[in-house]
């Protein structure tokens, strides 16, 4: 009996061994195939993520996009499938899947339509696109479809071509990938230079199958003189059922196969009538304001925007609404003002006649005194007046470049007076953001080689030491104060591990400043990524160096308690240290 459950226990041994042999070999990717299947290796953490307790490092690497994924976590039921798109591992910015999950779609919708309005810092937009573009699950009330489309109308609306790119690369199949496509295409098209806009198309392998990249991807063949290899792929698309009656025309023309072709411009898109500019013989298309943006853009590039009658006044006043809007490009309408013609005397008594004029006369008549005027006084006087006119019509925008580069030019110490204030707030500041060189000075917390370990991953024992001799030397002096950027500092170097001065009384400096409970509300709510999007909101149009000390405080304590420590570095860089 006792050798009968002994035999009994020793084969229960061997299985057992043998099952966890295989189990331990097996290596979990929870990225793997895309399949998401929750395992005894993934824990559920409080903010409602999954932990992989043998997480390999390297997860960037494994994100294989676009695949089906299963996960059991409360906001997807279980054995639901459920796609994710994006560009960056969630985990780069201390993100996860789930970043989204406990947030409202129309509060996501609501922010974001809000930013739309702001001219963005650089900071700002950075910290943007590694919000959106994180791998992810959508938010509450939003399906993955919406999702997508929603990321990749941002990247077309701010004309992030490369990140388009690796969007597509990315992710195979999404909601709005024939929309990307076809944007990436249009505006290789719209600069008029075929040669760069064929090179740079060809990033995209042969898994993205779109029609329209296809027979762009054809007519860049034959562009190239590869008749043989043109045929061959239209062959290919004729197979499919994916060209048309117009394309095979144009292109059989283009390849010799027939001698003549329809003079038919057809507008239905942008490679459309790109073909039929290159194919009709005295090509003459005038553009109204139903013409697509697209179209206006590459008549503007290829310089086939002409008015033969500078009298026609409507045509003129369409081509500045077309300005207006971006269609094509403002240098168009001041050439056009050069050319209009007037008398000696009109030019002479240009400020006493101006208001007789039609409105588009009037702007002509007075850029023409600008460009003759030779004194600076006289030059900014019309520079100003002009932008009144332009302002009159609600037409601005084709005027704020030009008003900002000509004050530039002039030089703001040599405008006068009365003029300086607003000349300063209408120059656009343009140059690429530059942080400058730091200078340390460890008479100042927040300004001394303390800060080496965010700017300079400066070793962790060497900091340490530096910390306790700093602070043993700042509290020597009874006349310091610590400033909230001093405590930002501090807390973030507490957050990081390193040990403060007990003399250092944290809690009594930090009672001083108060953290918005609106924003506090969203940490208990476990809203990582939507309080990450707020903070782009507070951030704005500054760079976080310009910001307030009590802001720059708040802003890296909520950063802090969210352990979105990636982002909360961005601010640190910007907004503690002293530069050149």
């Amino acid at each position: 009996m006792i050798l009968k459950n002994f035999s009994k226990f020793l084969s229960l041994l061997i299985i057992f061994t043998f099952a966890f042999s295989v189990y331990a070999d097996e290596k979990i990717d929870i990225w793997k195939n895309g399949n998401f299947q929750k395992d005894k290796n993934l824990e559920n953490n409080i903010d409602g993520s999954l932990t992989n307790k043998n997480k390999d490092t390297s997860s960037l690497n494994k994100i294989e996009t676009n695949k089906k994924i299963e996960i059991t976590d409360g906001s997807i039921e279980k054995s639901q499938e459920a796609n994710v798109f994006g560009v960056y591992d969630p985990e780069d910015f201390n993100f996860n899947l789930n970043m989204w999950s406990n947030t409202k779609a129309e509060d996501v919708k609501a922010s974001i339509k809000r930013l739309k309005k702001i001219k963005l810092s650089q900071t700002s937009n950075d910290i943007l696109e590694n919000i959106l573009l994180s791998f992810s699950y959508p938010p509450v009330g939003m399906n993955e479809k919406e999702f997508a489309q929603l990321k990749i109308n941002w990247l077309i609306e701010n004309d992030k071509i490369d990140l388009i790119e690796s969007f597509l690369k990315q992710n195979k199949d999404f909601d709005g990938k024939e929309k990307a496509v076809q944007y990436l295409v249009d505006r290789n098209i719209s600069q008029a230079n075929i040669k760069k806009g064929c090179e740079k198309i060809k990033f995209i392998d042969s898994t993205i199958r779109d029609s329209y990249l296809e027979k762009f991807k054809i007519y860049c063949l034959v562009f190239n003189k590869q008749n043989s290899q043109a045929r061959l792929l239209l062959d290919l698309l004729r197979e499919q059922n994916q060209s048309d009656k117009f394309f095979d025309d144009k292109i059989n023309f283009l390849l010799e196969i027939s001698d003549k072709t329809t003079n038919e411009i057809n507008e239905k898109n942008l490679l459309n009538f790109y073909l039929s500019s290159v194919t009709i013989e005295d090509f003459n298309y005038k553009p109204s304001k139903q013409t697509n943006k697209e179209i206006w853009k590459y008549l503007s590039a290829a310089n086939l925007i002409n008015i033969e009658d500078l009298t026609d006044k409507k045509e003129i006043k369409e081509l500045e609404k077309a300005a207006n809007n971006g269609q094509i490009n403002p240098s168009i309408i001041f050439t056009i003002y050069k050319q209009i013609p007037f008398n000696l005397s009109t030019l002479i008594n240009a400020k006493n006649l101006y208001q007789t004029l039609d409105s588009s006369d009037a702007r002509s008549l007075i850029y023409q005194k600008y460009l003759l005027a030779e004194d600076v006084d006289t030059k900014v006087e019309y520079l100003f007046l002009l932008e009144d006119l332009f302002k009159k019509d609600k037409i601005l925008n084709i005027f704020a470049e030009v008003l900002s580069n000509s004050l530039q030019n002039i030089g703001i110490e040599n405008i006068p007076k009365k003029y300086k204030e607003i000349a300063e707030s209408r120059i656009e500041r343009n140059e690429k953001f530059n942080l400058g060189k730091v200078k340390y000075n460890d008479k100042i917390l927040h300004q001394s080689k303390i800060m080496k370990f965010y700017l300079e991953n400066e070793d962790e024992k060497k900091i340490q030491k530096d910390i306790n001799k700093i602070f043993k030397k700042i509290t020597k002096n009874k006349k310091y104060f610590f400033s909230a950027k001093d405590l930002a500092l501090v807390e973030a170097l507490t957050r990081d591990g390193f040990n403060i001065p007990n003399n250092f009384n944290t809690k009594e400096l930090t009672a001083k400043y108060d953290v918005p409970k609106n924003l506090l509300s969203l940490i208990e709510k476990k809203q990582n990524a939507f309080l990450a999007l707020k903070i782009v909101e507070i951030i704005g149009e500054d760079e976080p160096y310009q910001l307030d000390p009590e802001t720059i405080y708040f802003i890296t304590s909520l950063l802090n308690k969210m352990d979105l420590i990636k982002i909360r570095n961005k601010v640190l860089i910007s907004a503690l240290p002293q530069r050149v």
